[in-house]
């Protein structure tokens, strides 16, 4: 893939026009084309020898865009952005991980501050996360958020919700809805991607908070820990959660056993709700979510310890446990994601765009009858650890990056 400088100058407003068809592009090793596709993009030694549990659960073949596309820089002037949700008319929500929420136009200007939200502590993985807006936001101008709380326990993972006020300075009447308990004194995997469903509830992720005392409760239904969650818009359990009157279970929790859920989203053609979470070392999934489902974490996994050890009794697969759809190894460290809808490029159409962080880079999937069956970088040449992707109301993709920087992909 070839990046051609269509504009020179500040690096807001970079353009570059994307085009794989470039006769004079380089020839890749990796990516010799072997019956309509190419070899998988990823060529490092994976971390271990676990085998799939079905062919194409890891590593499928390469694919290239053959539309052209534009990526520009619209902004480098956010301070860690986190999350974003697109609002009606185009422009860009944006969180960013020290507390602050601020609107992103289409065109890279950004506003002030955003004030009347709760204090957050963003020491380690937490902050100001995963964001989005209620679906009747045009009449009630309702956000959600999701944060990292402090309490006399430790910290949790908080929902909040309150009202953009009109002249977009201030939220609110800014209220906590939920608090994912127990509480844990640590700073890391707090989950906090948050999405309305059809039925205006609201699905919550969740980490299990990483020490290894906390990894038992993602199999523990008392516990809010290492789950997708689904509540109302005011925090209670939605009604039609699968553990629904069980005295031994949460009745918000939809699935469980995951490790720290950074992405979801919904299939634009199925509705089917689709989750990807960090592994440790190695082992970072894509699932499919069913209700009421048990995800394996921490009993099977594709990864290892960041020490190298092997976790547990080293299991791959269990009975009863869901295995994921796609897994990587070593990592692709995938954040936020979401489903292309549209024909602007239309070989984009229904894949799934994934955010990856020490991966630097946006995975582009190809999934056909729930299995992947190609895979491509995009922003690979750009070195920016990729926080969150989402596709605007113009057809176009935004992504934002920890150094700050929103990108525009697309037409």
């Amino acid at each position: 893939m070839q990046y051609t400088l269509k504009s020179i100058g500040a690096l807001a407003g970079l353009s570059l026009m994307v085009s794989s068809c470039d006769s004079s592009a380089p020839k890749e090793a990796e990516n010799t084309r072997t019956d309509s596709t190419y070899a998988p993009v990823e060529t490092r030694a994976p971390n271990t020898d676990y085998k799939p549990a079905f062919e194409g659960q890891t590593r499928a073949p390469g694919v290239k865009t053959t539309t052209s596309y534009d990526v520009k820089v619209l902004t480098e002037g956010l301070n860690r952005p986190w999350g974003i949700a697109v609002l009606p008319d185009g422009r860009l929500l944006i969180t960013e991980k020290g507390g602050t929420l601020r609107i992103a136009s289409q065109d890279g200007n950004v506003s002030a501050a955003i004030t009347g939200l709760p204090p957050v502590n963003d020491a380690g993985q937490g902050g100001l996360l995963g964001i989005t807006i209620d679906p009747d936001f045009g009449t009630n101008r309702m956000v959600y958020w999701a944060f990292s709380e402090d309490t006399s326990q430790g910290t949790l993972t908080a929902v909040a919700k309150g009202k953009l006020a009109d002249d977009e300075e201030t939220v609110e009447n800014a209220t906590v809805i939920y608090r994912a308990t127990p509480a844990h004194k640590g700073n890391l995997h707090y989950g906090s991607r948050l999405l309305f469903d059809t039925t205006g509830n609201l699905f919550v992720s969740t980490g299990e908070r990483s020490d290894i005392v906390t990894r038992p409760q993602s199999q523990d239904l008392n516990s809010a820990l290492g789950k997708i969650l689904r509540i109302t818009p005011d925090g209670k359990p939605a009604p039609g959660n699968p553990f629904e009157g069980r005295d031994d279970a949460r009745p918000e929790i939809y699935s469980y056993g995951h490790r720290n859920v950074q992405g979801l989203a919904f299939h634009p053609a199925t509705g089917d709700l689709w989750e990807n979470e960090f592994g440790p070392r190695g082992g970072d999934e894509l699932n499919l979510i069913q209700p009421g489902k048990n995800y394996g974490w921490p009993i099977i996994t594709y990864g290892l310890e960041y020490n190298g050890n092997k976790i547990g009794d080293a299991i791959q697969q269990q009975e009863g446990m869901e295995q994921p759809v796609y897994y990587w190894d070593p990592v692709l460290s995938a954040s936020g994601m979401t489903f292309f809808s549209g024909n602007s490029i239309p070989e984009w159409e229904n894949n799934l765009f994934l955010a990856g962080l020490n991966s630097i880079h946006i995975a582009r999937l190809v999934i056909e009858d729930n299995r992947v069956v190609g895979e491509e970088r995009l922003l690979a040449d750009e070195a920016q650890r990729v926080r969150d992707v989402q596709q605007g109301k113009d057809g176009a993709l935004y992504a934002v990056t920890d150094a700050g920087r929103l990108y525009r992909i697309g037409k």
